[in-house]
């Protein structure tokens, strides 16, 4: 049976890399450096996946356009410092590895830095599986769908043969976007409630249910 899927796009954070937590606290803590009000862990959480312009717009929406660039270096600071304790997901390493010997094309579309997920794709390993990737850095952050067409076109895969593979509502409205079908990673940043009411193929609580519902279905 031939394959339905030729390019399956990864989300990074809180999809292959359990870091939504680290996020989290790392935006809360530069709110307190900077004596602002600390964002509740749901509004910090619902940003996760964006740019960390956009991000910070959402989470901590009275800052100071001029008091950016301090937000950001407090939160990459804050970030910095744990970031070497971060670990994949279980079994998202094993998954990736399968994935790429079944032929598969591999991609990463994420709201980090070019430099964070560079630093992020050599110290999990996982950087030889992947084929390309975009990050917010570089293009629109989502739910923009520029990663997404970008990324297919670098590849050359039709709209129809790609899976976006994300954990947030941002990553699903990109697929949308892009006019390429999704899937939920439901263990990630957003509430169940809202990843099912995007549509995905599926929404799978486990990385292992994944990696299964990709054998069977992708």
């Amino acid at each position: 049976m031939a394959s339905r899927f030729k390019l399956l796009v990864f989300d990074w954070d809180g999809t292959l890399l359990d870091s939504a937590g680290a996020i989290v606290e790392a935006i809360q803590a530069a709110c307190s450096d900077l004596g602002l009000p600390i964002p509740a862990d749901e509004r910090a959480r619902h940003v996760i996946g964006l740019g960390l312009h956009d991000a910070l717009r959402f989470a901590v929406p009275n800052l100071p356009a001029d008091s950016y660039p301090l937000m950001v270096e407090r939160y990459r600071h804050h970030y910095l410092q744990h970031d070497h304790e971060l670990q994949l997901f279980d079994g998202a390493a094993a998954m990736i590895a399968e994935l790429a010997a079944a032929g598969f094309l591999l991609a990463v579309a994420t709201g980090k830095s070019r430099i964070g997920l560079d630093r992020a794709l050599r110290s999990s390993g996982l950087g030889p599986y992947f084929h390309a990737s975009r990050c917010a850095d570089e293009c629109f952050s989502k739910p923009h769908p520029q990663m997404l067409e970008e990324l297919m076109d670098e590849l050359s895969v039709d709209p129809e043969r790609t899976l976006m593979i994300g954990d947030t509502t941002h990553d699903l409205l990109m697929g949308k976007n892009a006019g390429v079908a999704c899937l939920a990673a439901g263990y990630g940043a957003h509430p169940a409630a809202a990843l099912d009411a995007l549509a995905p193929l599926a929404r799978l609580q486990e990385i292992d249910e994944v990696a299964q519902w990709l054998r069977i279905n992708a």
